[in-house]
């Protein structure tokens, strides 16, 4: 069932329901889903709401036109998307391939809705598996003494696929700040380990240095400062003395991958709301 989805953050205050529920009903609006967060520290409001489009009488840019007004009043922070029309995601890699492949594949089987536009790595390794899933793929080495024509390049790449979203599925590179703050909130990352603990390079040998007993995965936005985005998502999975670093690495992995296309649906499906450095996901 095709909807539109309308996202808002705006300052709290009294009527806010209300208003965006009338307008919605004064064009017989059907909302098929309905979410709402008062932030009590920030004293903002946020909300996301599914509409069916076969509803109202206009597009989507006659409900742009319609609501206009109400978001001018509350001083809204707003958008709304279509449903039927799908994110153009550019996925980022390295040579580890198990981020990539889950994601590839649960692209293959429909359950990430989205068009993949192309894989970009800095290593020719998982080109064979990229292509056979009929992705065009992009080597673009990168020269740990002058990166810039690299990244030039990169970001070349994804400005001609006009692409949404670029997924860093272990991609071992730092993005430049210029190409973070272009695609500020559209860079996703999974990071390996619980952030903010042990950011940065090796995170599983730091955990086992230190003895815990949790070891996670982050997903988050990209920023220019390392590691420090806005969390999206996160889960961990419970080790134990017996585990070295290598066992952390193996059941890592299996979290990385849940996490990341967790994180990856969300943002997809317009669930997550950003204010400051933290999010809001409308799991």
């Amino acid at each position: 069932m095709r909807t539109y989805r309308l996202v808002i953050a705006c300052p709290d205050r009294v009527g806010i329901v209300a208003k965006v529920s009338n307008v919605l009903a004064a064009y017989n609006g059907w909302i098929t889903e309905a979410n709402h967060h008062s932030d009590n520290l920030s004293g903002w409001f946020f909300m996301r709401h599914e509409i069916r489009a076969d509803s109202l009488p206009f597009d989507l840019d006659g409900l742009r036109t319609a609501f206009a007004p109400i978001a001018r009043e509350f001083a809204m922070d707003w958008h709304v998307s279509d449903s039927g029309v799908r994110k153009k995601v550019v996925l980022m890699a390295s040579r580890e391939s198990h981020c990539l492949a889950d994601l590839l594949h649960r692209w293959h089987s429909d359950e990430l809705d989205c068009d993949i536009t192309s894989v970009i790595s800095n290593h020719d390794d998982l080109r064979s598996m990229v292509e056979w899933h009929g992705i065009p793929f992009h080597h673009v080495p990168v020269d740990s003494q002058n990166k810039a024509p690299a990244f030039e390049r990169v970001a070349a790449l994804v400005e001609e696929q006009q692409a949404d979203c670029i997924v860093l599925a272990r991609y071992m590179q730092i993005l430049p700040p210029q190409l973070c703050q272009q695609y500020a909130n559209r860079v996703i990352n999974i990071h390996h380990s619980f952030l903010p603990s042990f950011v940065g390079a090796r995170p599983y040998h730091q955990a086992a240095q230190r003895g815990v007993k949790l070891i996670g995965a982050t997903c988050h936005y990209v920023t220019d400062e390392l590691d420090a985005g806005p969390i999206i998502e996160q889960d961990v999975v419970r080790i134990t003395h017996r585990h070295n670093a290598d066992d952390m690495v193996r059941l890592g992995k299996d979290v990385e991958k849940m996490v990341l296309s967790r994180g990856l649906r969300y943002h997809l499906e317009d669930r997550v709301l950003v204010h400051d450095n933290k999010t809001v996901v409308f799991g």
